[in-house]
This record gives structure tokens, C-alpha cells and sequence, in this order.
């Protein structure tokens, strides 16, 4: 049996192999008939060729033009003789490895290909030779047909049966695009490395090479330059393979520091947001797009753009000398809307010393406190109250250590603590997340758990916050790693009473016959009902509640004004961010380095809020006053500790404070407390540190001589419905 049974496998695998055979037999007999019947245009028209219209780069107005991406197109032809074999090399190891032994065209390719595009239902573009390339960038249109990509097979075969390899090679490496204006690889050298194309090394031609698939994306001067560098090393190890490098050179091209020449990129206004929406173009159009006349109108407000770019300019050598920070970025977005109304990427886009093109509005870094607000309007939305009181007592939270053991958080043990080693008792909600207390922040985030806080910060496109397990309770404390463009557009959404528009920074796109192409339209949706919003921007916008953490006149503060606003600083300080809103305007700061380094040891009010400050001031001269809704009043009728009452009496008469665990069901906040509250396994930790600061304070009762409920209470009693006070 098992014999009939690998003998039948046998001929199905022989039948398939057969099917292909066949197939690739029919194909390319297909194909040479074509190619015999074909006409093949004058290569000569190549080097010739007119170079397309530019794009142009509008703000919202359509007045101010942030950029002409084609506008100096620039492009010198050279012999093959006049360029590096490094390029060439780098080149063919990268785009088509086999180039000098086909006959411009994979079969294998192709078959690959059209069996991919069998399962996906879609038409590829990948496998294409250096043949294939030169016909389809010079004498083929865009669009992706069968027809289409048939006349390239036959084109590129023909093509080589009248021109040498040399003359292809030739063509391609003179015409191709490198970016922005440049095209060829004579243009792109002198511009990216102020030498001629004949002079380029190893290291410099792997990288050429590695932008010929993105130019745009693959910018050395874009948000991408990680993404760059990898494919460098990617173009270098296939060389390394194929032996067109010794050892040696790959060895000292891998580690060669590459710089990138900033000459004439100064004609370019909001250049960090000119590159992402170009990213954007190519990413949707397609590279050739780019100089295909296309005109866009962005949602960028030149005006506020500036003053952005020039507060955060003028306050970068403060940041430097003050708290070793050589970086600041900022973003901001329209609520209603979702639109990007400024961008600045970092101090100095044009810096050589600060890596100034590295763009930290897309960058991933810890958020710091900025997190608490997801976490708090959860536990709004799950039956808390603003008013709700949590204890900021020493708490340990591992329950793989005892519950005395506060001051210790060494793993697995984790007790944390607030930058000022301070414990502040009794909280509300909305004190404690306006002074962005730890303690009572963690016990939230364990009240509504650590995955629904994950789905709620990803409903409101905090997208690349992942595994739960990753971070645990640490969440809360900014555990994840977000962009600042998200972050603030997340802040956006509190401001416009939970209703998220993503943000977008491309208002039109019109060919260059005037045809619109895209036209941006808001596709709202309600990610968290409207009084809870409400709720969240009473509880940032609650100056008092701030003190003694900030000052009555502090920068987060504008009188007269509905300003909502959080802080975040990691614990090592690598990272410091302001972030804030009125229903008109969201705006998010953040402070760092690019190489994650630390900064000096001090809270992100001290290091940014100045800044913010000036940001947000200007912004309140520039827009419409307005105001946030009202948040729905707390009933009087949910239990007191939800109404901001802890000082609760048991069935004696006697007041004995008890951590939120005791008289609250944390999965039916405004129900009947819990029959046996000794079941959650934090119950002992919460209640020993809510026992160890009453016993310090019980000059805080009347009677005051009262002890602490012991810490063997969860262990050996219960609290049954009829002894509990009634709520």
C-alpha cells in the first residue's frame, strides 16, 4: 500500500513538472512568433528623449508652492566607459544578475510571475530584466495590462537582437531615475556625492543602486534612511555572492560612512512633509508618476508651518546645552478633519551634524505618560468616573512576590515609583492622571486589562503597538513604541468628541491635463462615545488638578482658553513628549536623540512645554476660540468611592479605608461589590498598601486610633453581600 501510495505521489509530481515544461514551451513559442512580427523602435531616441513635466507641491491654499519635484530635472549622458564599474556592478547584482547571459527576458521569471498572479488575481511587475526596464521606462506606458506586458517580452527580446548588451546597459544607467530631478547616473552622482559618475566607490554605487527601486522611498534625505542603508548592505551582500567583490571590499564598504551632499535642496519649503507626501505619490502612482505633471494640493498651513519651524529652531540649542537633547519634532493636525496642518521633523532638515533629514514624527519611540488618557477613558467608558478614587500608596504588583515587599523591583518583583519618590494617598481619577501619577495609572490599567487597552489605543491608530506580553503593566508608563504622527492624531480624536479621522496630508491630486485624480474625503468613525471624550478633555484641561506637579501659570496652561494637554517622559529619559488640543487644533511635540541616547535627567514640562507653549499660543491667535462640550455630570446614585467618596463605613459604623478592589467589581464598575474580593489575585497587594497608609495617617478619621485591617484578611475572610454597607 505505501508503495502504490509514493508511486502515485510520484506521477503527480512528474505530471506537474510536465504541465510547466509544457507551459514554458508554449510561452516561448508564443513569444518568438510575436517577436518575429514586431517592430523595434530607434534606440537612439532613448538618449534623446524629452524629460516629463514636473510635480508640483502646493499647500492648502494652492497658492504657496512647497515644491517643484521636476522643476531643474537634470541629466548629463555618459559613455559606459566614463562610468565606475562599482556602479556597474553594484548595478546588474541588484536589478538582474543574470543580465549578460538572457536573451531579455526570464522564462523562469515570467512563469513565477504569472503563477503568483494566478493566486493573487493580480498583475505583477517584479522579475523584470535591465531589458525589460529600458522598455518599459522609454517606450511603454504605466498601466498594467496583459497587452501591455506582453509588447515589453517581445520588445525586450527584440531589443537584443539588434543592440549589444553594452548599448542597453548604457541607456538604462543614463535615463533612470535617481530622485527628485536627477536622472542618470552621471546627475545623481554629482549631486549626491559632488563627483563625477566615473569616480564613485564601492560603497557610494550600493547605495545608487539601492534607490533605483524607490527613489522617493529610498530618499537619503527622506523619513527612510534605515530602510536605505539596509538595502545598501543587501546590494553589497549579493555582489559579495555573486564574486564581483573580494572579501576585503565588501568587508570596508560595509563599514565605509557614507555622506550625502545637502547642496541646492534648500529650494523647498516644509521639506520633511514634502518628502512624505511624495512618498505617498510614489507609493500610490508609482515612481514615474512623479514626473508625470501631476499637481497636488496638501493640507499644509504654510503659515503656522514657519512659526513651527522657527520656535523649534530657535529653541534647539537650549535643548542641546540644557538636557542633551539634538533633536525636536512636531505635528499638527486638524480634529474635524484629520488633516496635517504642520510638520517639522526635526530642528534642522538640512543639518549635517544632527542627522537634520531623519524624520521623528514617523519615527517609533516610547510615549511616556502620553498613554495614561487611552487608559483612563477605557475605564470611563467601562462604568468609572472621573471621580473615582485610587490609592497612590507603595504597591507591589508581581504576585510572584510578597505583598510587603513595596520598594522592590527587581524581576520578577515589580514595585514602581514616580519620578519624585513621592506617594500622594487618595486620588481621583482626574487628579491623578493631570499630575500623571504612576501608581494609580498601573491600577487602572489592571481594572480594564491589558488587552482592551491595546484594542482601544489600536482603534485610535496607535497600530504598532503589539503583543500584550511585551509590556504587561509597564503599558501604561509608555511600554509600547508609537509614532508622534499617530500619537497626535490620536489626541486629535479626544478633541472631536471621539470620532477618529486618520490623519492625511493630501487634500487633491490632478493630472497634469487637470483631471483630479483624488480628491480627500473624511471617512469618519466613532471610536469612543462623545461623554466620554468629553470626560477625558475635562480631565486634561483641568489646570488646578496639575498642581503642586505644575504651577497655576505653568506653560500648559492659556487662560481664557479650552486647552487640553498631557506630558510624557520614559523613565531613562530617552524620550520627552507635550502633547495637546482644543476641538480646533491637536498638537504634538517630542524631544530626544535619534540614536536613543539619553537626555538629562528631567520631566518632558521642563525639557518641551516652553516650545509647545509658543506652538499652541500661535496657533490660538490663528483659529477660531472655541470650546469642548460639556461632559455629562457623575450621578449621584453610583457607588461612593465613584463619586470620589472613601471614606466608606462598614456595617459597624466604622470607617476603614479599602483599595478600589474591595468595593468595586471591576467588570461591573457601578454594581454591587464583590462577594469575595480575596478571589482578584491583586486584592492583598492593593489592600496592604491602602492598610500601610492609613496606619500612617490616622489623624485623617474620627475615633483615629483604629488599626488596619491585617494583611491575612484576604486570605482567611470574605465579605458576604449582607455585611458589606449597602452602595
Amino acid at each position: 500500500m505505501a508503495s502504490r501510495t509514493r508511486l502515485s505521489w510520484r506521477h503527480t509530481i512528474l505530471a506537474i513538472f510536465l504541465a510547466l515544461v509544457g507551459l514554458g514551451f508554449l510561452l516561448a513559442s508564443a513569444i518568438l512568433i510575436m517577436v518575429a512580427l514586431t517592430p523595434v523602435p530607434d534606440i537612439n531616441s532613448f538618449s534623446a528623449r524629452q524629460v516629463d513635466q514636473s510635480t508640483k507641491i502646493y499647500d492648502r491654499t494652492g497658492q504657496v508652492l512647497l515644491y517643484d519635484y521636476n522643476r531643474d530635472a537634470k541629466r548629463s549622458i555618459v559613455p559606459l566607459s566614463d562610468i565606475s564599474p562599482n556602479t556597474i556592478n553594484a548595478t546588474i547584482a541588484i536589478e538582474d544578475s543574470s543580465f549578460y547571459e538572457h536573451g531579455g527576458i526570464r522564462i523562469s521569471s515570467i512563469i513565477r510571475a504569472m503563477l503568483v498572479d494566478a493566486v493573487s488575481g493580480g498583475l505583477s511587475q517584479g522579475g523584470s530584466t535591465i531589458t525589460q526596464q529600458v522598455v518599459k521606462n522609454e517606450l511603454l506606458t504605466n498601466q498594467k495590462s496583459i497587452t501591455r506586458k506582453i509588447n515589453e517580452w517581445i520588445l525586450a527580446i527584440k531589443m537584443e537582437q539588434v543592440y549589444s548588451k553594452n548599448q542597453i546597459l548604457e541607456t538604462y544607467l543614463n535615463n533612470i531615475p535617481y530622485g527628485g530631478t536627477l536622472y542618470g547616473i552621471e546627475a545623481a552622482s554629482e549631486s549626491y556625492f559632488g563627483i563625477p559618475a566615473k569616480d564613485v566607490d564601492l560603497a557610494q554605487a550600493a547605495y545608487l543602486a539601492a534607490m533605483i527601486q524607490a527613489p522617493s522611498f529610498y530618499s537619503p534625505y527622506g523619513a527612510n534612511r534605515a530602510a536605505l542603508d539596509a538595502r545598501k548592505d543587501l546590494v553589497l551582500d549579493r555582489m559579495h555572492t555573486l564574486g564581483f567583490i573580494t572579501d576585503t571590499a565588501y568587508a570596508a564598504a560595509k563599514t565605509e560612512q557614507v555622506s550625502f551632499s545637502t547642496g541646492g535642496r534648500n529650494a523647498i519649503i516644509a521639506p520633511h512633509f514634502v518628502f512624505y507626501i511624495l512618498n505617498q505619490l510614489e507609493q500610490t502612482y508609482g515612481p514615474n508618476a512623479l514626473i508625470s505633471g501631476l499637481k497636488v494640493t496638501t493640507t499644509l498651513d504654510a503659515d503656522l508651518q514657519a512659526h513651527a519651524e522657527s520656535i523649534i529652531a530657535n529653541a534647539a540649542p537650549t535643548l542641546l546645552a540644557n538636557d542633551n537633547a539634538s533633536n525636536e519634532a512636531m505635528v499638527a493636525i486638524d480634529p474635524p478633519t484629520g488633516e496635517i496642518l504642520a510638520m517639522v521633523g526635526s530642528s534642522n532638515f538640512f543639518s549635517t551634524t544632527t542627522d537634520g533629514q531623519y524624520n521623528a514624527t514617523l519615527a517609533l519611540r516610547q510615549p511616556g505618560s502620553t498613554m495614561k488618557p487611552f487608559i483612563y477613558s477605557l475605564a470611563l467608558k467601562d462604568g468609572y468616573t472621573r471621580d473615582t478614587v485610587v490609592f497612590d500608596t507603595p504597591t507591589q504588583f508581581s504576585t510572584s512576590c510578597s505583598p510587603s515587599d513595596v520598594s522592590n523591583s527587581t524581576s520578577p518583583c515589580y514595585a514602581p515609583v514616580d519620578y519624585d519618590g513621592k506617594f500622594r494617598g487618595p486620588m481621583t481619577f482626574e487628579t491623578a492622571l493631570a499630575q500623571s501619577i504612576n501608581i494609580p495609572a498601573i491600577k487602572v490599567l489592571y481594572l480594564v486589562g491589558i488587552q482592551n487597552a491595546i484594542n482601544l489605543a489600536k482603534s485610535f491608530g496607535l497600530t504598532t503597538l503589539g503583543d500584550p506580553s511585551q509590556y504587561g503593566l509597564t503599558l501604561v508608563l509608555g511600554g509600547g513604541e508609537v509614532r508622534l504622527m499617530d500619537l497626535t492624531g490620536a489626541y486629535a480624536t479626544f478633541a472631536n468628541d471621539g470620532v477618529l479621522n486618520p490623519p492625511t496630508g493630501i487634500l487633491e491630486v490632478d493630472d497634469s491635463s487637470g483631471t483630479v485624480l483624488a480628491k480627500y474625503t473624511p471617512q469618519p468613525t466613532q471610536v469612543l462615545p462623545a461623554n466620554i471624550a468629553r470626560d477625558m478633555s475635562a480631565m486634561l484641561s483641568d489646570n488646578p488638578a496639575r498642581v503642586p506637579e505644575y504651577t497655576l501659570d505653568s506653560p500648559l496652561y492659556f487662560p481664557g482658553y479650552d486647552v487640553a494637554v498631557k506630558t510624557g517622559t520614559t523613565d531613562d529619559t530617552r524620550d520627552a513628549w507635550v502633547v495637546g488640543y482644543t476641538p480646533s487644533i491637536a498638537i504634538g511635540t517630542w524631544a530626544g536623540n535619534n540614536d536613543n541616547t539619553p537626555m538629562a535627567k528631567t520631566i518632558a514640562g521642563m525639557i518641551l512645554a516652553p516650545s509647545w507653549h509658543d506652538i499652541m499660543a500661535y496657533a490660538l491667535s490663528k483659529y477660531p476660540k472655541t470650546y469642548f462640550g460639556e461632559p455629562d455630570p457623575i450621578s449621584t446614585s453610583v457607588p461612593p468611592m465613584l463619586r470620589g467618596d472613601w471614606r466608606i463605613p462598614d456595617a459597624q459604623g466604622n470607617i476603614m479605608p479599602h483599595s478600589l478592589l474591595y468595593w468595586t467589581d471591576k467588570n461591573n464598575p457601578q454594581g454591587s461589590p464583590p462577594s469575595n474580593p480575596s478571589q482578584d489575585p491583586q486584592f492583598s497587594y492593593w489592600e496592604y498598601g491602602v492598610s500601610s497608609w492609613y496606619a500612617s495617617h490616622p489623624g485623617l478619621f474620627s475615633g483615629g486610633t483604629m488599626l488596619p485591617v491585617p494583611l491575612s484578611y484576604a486570605a482567611t475572610n470574605t465579605v458576604s453581600t449582607s455585611t458589606a454597607p449597602a452602595l
